[in-house]
This record gives structure tokens, C-alpha cells and sequence, in this order.
């Protein structure tokens, strides 16, 4: 098991004395003198992404909330702030495999913001990324099996009314199914999700299922 340290870039951003954007970038960073390479490759792979989102946040999001204020300002508008919020979860972290999702949430404006999921399953002692083909190595027909599941769970999940989904779900879930968009939950469970709008509406959130490996 590798010992993670949440590292946080955060800054408010402001125009004319008023604050117009915010940004809180929270990235995983190992703390270990094991598998070197493999360590410094994912601090380095993570620290790539926070970085990134930083400028974008810095350049593109802060020139484009000044244009609004701009606008809100001449028209006795409220003004508005936007945000940017990324955010990560480890979901498994045990015998050299980490695996973890990230969440960006971003407001510009309107009802609510927008959040995108991203995951990251790392076998650290090769220092690489696997992918969803090589959990289920062994049954040539996992997708079936995986998208079979998710359909059964929906399902289940309507007639019990414990969530909403699109009438056309099952297209959509065929349509919109990708395989890099999984995590590990324990040695014997993945999760597969989708992303918002996907295959359900806003007030679904992200919608996930887990899958017997």
C-alpha cells in the first residue's frame, strides 16, 4: 500500500476589485521510496493534469468571466463567479495496483455546473495504466457480460424507483459505453460509469455500477 498526500493549488481570482473566478485543484502525489520509476511517473502524470487545469482556469475561464462581468456590469446584471473545482478519490490502493477517480467540476453560469469523471488504474510495479480488457483477461465475452449487468441493474434500479433514467437507456448504454471509464472497488468488484446526461438526466449524478470481476 502507497502512502498519498493530497496536494491543493487554490486561488481567487479578481477583476476591477471583484472576485470573478475561484479554483481548487486537489491532486494525489505518492510519498514512497518504492518502485521509483513507477512513482515518479504518476506524481508526474498527476502533477501534468493540476498543472493544466491551473492555466486553463488562469487564461482561458478568467479572460471568458471577464467578458461576462463586463457584460453584467453594463447591463445591472448580479455578478457572477465561476468556478473550478478537480477533485480525486482513491478507491483502491493494494498489492502495487492503485486505481482512483478524479471529478472537474466547472460553473460558468446557468441552473448548475458541469462535473466530468475521470479514472486512472495503475499497476506500479510495471509503472503503466491497464486497461478494462486486461481485468477480465480470461472471458473473451466481458464486455457482454459487463453491459448485460448494467442493463440488469437499471432495471432493478427502476422498478424499485430508486433512480431515473432516460426512457431509451438501453441504446444509450450501448451507445455511450467506454471502457476506459472504470475504477477497481476492491480485489473482486469494478465500477463502470457513465457520464452526466449520458443515460440519465442532471439530477442522476454520475451513474455507477459495480461489477463482479
Amino acid at each position: 500500500m502507497f502512502e498519498i498526500e493530497k496536494v491543493v493549488l487554490e486561488k481567487n481570482l479578481y477583476y476591477r476589485g471583484e472576485l470573478i473566478l475561484k479554483y481548487t485543484i486537489s491532486y494525489p502525489r505518492i510519498i514512497s521510496n518504492l518502485y521509483i520509476y513507477s512513482t515518479r511517473k504518476f506524481n508526474s502524470f498527476n502533477r501534468m493534469i493540476a498543472l493544466s487545469l491551473k492555466m486553463y482556469a488562469e487564461k482561458d475561464l478568467f479572460n471568458e468571466s471577464k467578458e461576462i462581468y463586463e457584460y453584467n456590469h453594463s447591463n445591472g446584471y448580479p455578478i457572477m463567479v465561476y468556478e473550478l473545482n478537480y477533485d480525486f478519490e482513491i478507491t483502491y490502493n493494494d498489492n502495487f495496483i492503485l486505481s482512483l477517480f478524479s471529478n472537474e467540476y466547472i460553473f460558468t453560469g446557468g441552473a448548475h455546473g458541469s462535473t466530468v469523471r475521470k479514472s486512472q488504474n495503475w499497476d506500479m510495479k510495471l509503472g503503466e495504466q491497464f486497461k478494462l480488457d486486461s481485468v477480465f483477461k480470461d472471458d473473451p465475452n466481458y464486455l457482454l457480460f459487463i453491459l448485460r449487468d448494467i442493463i440488469r441493474q437499471i432495471e432493478l434500479q427502476i422498478e424499485q424507483d430508486s433512480q431515473q433514467y432516460f426512457d431509451n437507456y438501453c441504446c444509450l448504454v450501448l451507445d455511450t459505453f467506454n471502457p476506459n471509464q472504470f475504477y477497481l472497488y476492491d480485489k473482486n468488484t469494478i465500477v463502470i460509469f457513465f457520464g452526466q446526461y449520458d443515460i440519465a438526466p442532471y439530477s442522476s449524478g454520475i451513474p455507477t455500477f459495480k461489477i463482479p470481476i
